[in-house]
């Protein structure tokens, strides 16, 4: 499984990655992090129709390289931060437009929707895996689901496996599996133990990836507040951590 990271879906090299990927037997998802200029929250009708064609945008995409999915913070603009708790006309303009580009997402492929319930520091918006089930049944569509990332989880959630059985089996679509400092998964604080057994409980049945940050990536790592290096590469941090992972999943199974 793949996740391609897609910032900018209008400079996309659509067909060259479609070409590299028939060389493979990869599954694909695709996650994104909306820009300011197209925030879904915004009260400029502007910027929300922005956001929605570059929704739209990725839907394309992912259909033409046979994506299963777009996650991430796809329902406002990542890092934008008023100040304040979000307000009801804020969740109506996101549960709007959403509705649009999911059904969209219908009517043109197979593409499910994750939102990302992410960190407070990062969007005031979607914090808990109950915030991003509560968007789902507002949005209304049988394709938009929940997407955890345990990095988020750890400052947000109060009980890992409590925030699994909130969505279910019925509204967790995707799950980035993080360590709680965005090092090599199984070397920190989070329960892996615990999260893996309550996705088992819900035999949750969709993609688990790493997110992992290379050390190169010094824009990403900036945005990312990521000072030190946790690994000599993002490869070894996600070939260490895969071990490590299936080494605690197995546990589980024995």
């Amino acid at each position: 499984m793949l996740d391609l990271a897609i910032a900018n879906p209008e400079t996309f090299p659509t067909a060259k990655v479609k070409e590299e990927l028939a060389k493979t037997d990869l599954d694909i998802v695709m996650t994104t992090t909306l820009p300011a200029e197209g925030n879904l929250i915004s009260p400029e009708e502007e910027k929300r129709t922005r956001g929605i064609e570059l929704l739209k945008k990725l839907i394309d995409i992912g259909n033409e390289i046979g994506a299963e999915l777009l996650g991430g913070v796809n329902y406002a603009a990542w890092g934008y931060l008023p100040g304040r708790p979000r307000n009801q006309k804020e969740w109506e303009r996101s549960v709007k437009a959403m509705r649009e580009v999911s059904q969209y997402a219908l009517k043109t492929g197979e593409i499910d929707i994750a939102v990302e319930a992410i960190n407070r520091f990062e969007t005031h918006f979607l914090n808990t895996a109950e915030d991003a089930v509560k968007y789902c049944k507002d949005v209304g569509t049988d394709n938009i689901k929940v997407h955890l990332d345990t990095f988020h989880m750890n400052i947000e959630e109060t009980d890992f496996a409590g925030a699994v059985k909130t969505c279910g089996s019925e509204y967790l679509g995707y799950v980035h599996t993080c360590e709680n400092n965005r090092g090599i998964p199984g070397t920190g604080l989070v329960p892996w133990r615990e999260f893996f057994q309550a996705l088992k409980e819900i035999d949750y049945q969709g993609p688990l990836v790493i997110e992992s940050f290379d050390p190169e990536f010094e824009e990403l790592n900036s945005n990312l507040a990521i000072w030190r290096h946790f690994a000599e590469s993002g490869e070894e941090l996600a070939v260490k951590g895969l071990a490590n992972l299936q080494e605690i999943a197995n546990d589980l199974e024995n």
